[in-house]
């Protein structure tokens, strides 16, 4: 059995200092499935027009079909992380990678906006087994902590860079095929990983009995989902009893969460994760980060098309630096981080994206190729720098034998704070729009205005347009204006955390600078 064959915590003994190739071919494996649930998130951002055109879903329908999915996926990776922990990381990804498989081509063909409802939230829940599992068993095959620092870049380029390629991809594939066409490949590439994983991966299991907290996991869920509900509802219909019913439920429903978690002697979140002032700041950083960069992603995918009038294809194409930008950050922020620190790092990675947040206030009606191309590239370096270093803070805090829960937060984050950033951001723009359009005809959206308006005098056409595209960009400056906030406040706040270190981080930042200068 070679090195990459031995379980991760098999003793202090064990000699783990050599990496073999065949675990770098099992990372190139599990990029697989990180790359396309990842790209799945984004991948609608370009297709919305379409989607509109075909399956004429409502504003509230719209907003779900790009957001169950990871709503789903947000309220299950915790849970997710635990199974594999206890049953098999290798084996819940192999089952995650059928379910999302077979859900996606169902996506494909799905008749009605209502059926894509439901088949993207089945590929919620497929997704949430491949993340933390796929993470997770990075952490194994890479014991050296420098090697797992890199493998770890691997691993969140392949992240990010789905996220970030998901819209070019989305309009390639826009452009000579039908819509279904963004879901239905993914199913080649799981194929490959089903017959891969089993070669090149290994398994790896806690053996731990402990009970599984059920409770905890329907706590979370009546936490979250109706907080979402009542966001969404909220940008829609306004402070009405529905809104504020259920918001009171989700909230609730947190509170008991969190006081069940830490009575429980069995908890599905280990709260006490988050004294370590490293960690918390990763995860703050994941969920702001990922909450700017979904809106931003979302709102400029239409700003381009329905806005400036560029056709998918072209749209696709002008997200390239902003992708190139995201993946090359993403490896090279372990290096950045051992010359200025992890802390430094950090706040360096939310001051670039909060630049480039800033850019797009300058996005005008008529023009603004040139701002977005800029403005994009920049906040991908930063969004890149940020993802990264939340990945390989969440591997190395905790014990191999945890680190599954410990991903399934920090994925946990990435997710909710997509979802949020569409649901909370996404509303933001919502509202400014259909403030400054009330009482000129004006649909729910902008996408449903100017269908309507084709239906009208050329005079009134061009009226109800133009009115409606200034009101779309004027929601998308706001929105921005929002995000460099959050960014800014985000910085402070890293910088304040991890003012002090931790003796565990002291000696971890000492061994990976011993691995440095041996390498």
């Amino acid at each position: 059995m070679s090195i990459i064959d031995r379980p991760a915590n098999n003793g202090a003994g064990a000699k783990t200092h050599r990496t073999d190739r065949r675990a770098w071919f099992g990372l190139a494996v599990l990029t697989l499935p990180v790359f396309l649930v990842s790209m799945d998130f984004s991948v609608l951002y370009l297709a919305i027009p379409t989607l509109s055109a075909e399956l004429a879903p409502s504003a509230t329908q719209q907003l779900w079909i790009v957001d169950i999915y990871g709503f789903l996926i947000a309220g299950l990776l915790i849970t997710m992380g635990n199974l594999g922990d206890r049953f098999g990381r290798r084996r819940l990804l192999l089952i995650g990678a059928t379910l999302f498989g077979v859900a996606s081509a169902v996506a494909a063909f799905a008749p009605d906006a209502s059926s894509l409802i439901a088949a993207r939230a089945i590929m919620g829940i497929g997704g949430a087994t491949l993340l933390p599992s796929s993470l997770s068993l990075v952490g194994n095959m890479f014991p050296d902590a420098m090697t797992r620092a890199k493998a770890i870049g691997v691993w969140t380029a392949a992240f990010a860079g789905g996220s970030a390629l998901g819209p070019v991809i989305g309009g390639v594939l826009l452009h000579h095929f039908w819509w279904g066409s963004v879901f239905l490949i993914n199913v080649p590439v799981l194929l490959v990983l089903l017959i891969l994983a089993p070669r090149l991966v290994p398994e790896y299991r806690s053996g731990s009995t402990d009970p599984f907290d059920v409770p905890g996991i329907a706590l979370s869920m009546i936490g979250i989902l109706p907080l979402v509900y009542a966001i969404k509802h909220g940008a829609a219909e306004g402070l009405d009893t529905t809104t504020l019913t259920f918001a009171a439920i989700g909230i609730v429903g947190m509170w008991l969460f969190i006081r069940h978690e830490r009575r429980t002697p069995y908890p599905l979140l280990e709260l006490k994760l988050f004294r370590n002032p490293r960690f918390s700041a990763a995860i703050g950083s994941a969920l702001t980060g990922m909450m700017t960069l979904g809106a931003l992603s979302y709102l400029t995918g239409i700003y381009l098309q329905s806005v400036l009038g560029r056709d998918v294809m072209t749209a696709a194409l002008l997200g390239l630096p902003m992708a190139i930008a995201v993946a090359a950050f993403s490896m090279s922020a372990s290096r950045i981080a051992s010359h200025i620190s992890v802390r430094w790092a950090f706040v360096l990675g939310m001051v670039f994206a909060a630049l480039g947040n800033a850019g797009m206030i300058f996005l005008g009606v008529s023009e603004g190729i040139g701002v977005y191309l800029v403005s994009s590239a920049v906040a991908g370096i930063g969004y890149g720098m940020i993802f990264s270093l939340v990945s390989n803070v969440a591997v190395s805090s905790v014990p191999t034998e945890r680190s599954g829960a410990a991903v399934g937060i920090s994925e946990t984050s990435f997710e909710l704070g997509t979802a949020f950033g569409l649901a909370i951001l996404g509303s933001v723009a919502t509202m400014v729009f259909r403030r400054n359009t009330e009482g000129t005809g004006a649909q729910d959206t902008l996408s449903e205005t100017l269908d309507h308006a084709k239906g009208l005098d050329p005079a009134a056409q061009s009226t109800l347009a133009d009115t409606a595209r200034v009101a779309f960009v004027d929601g998308l400056h706001v929105t921005a204006t929002v995000s460099v906030a959050l960014l800014g406040a985000m910085a402070v706040v890293i910088a304040i955390l991890l003012r002090t270190r931790t003796p565990a981080t002291q000696s971890a930042d000492q061994s990976q600078k011993s691995s440095t200068t041996t390498s």
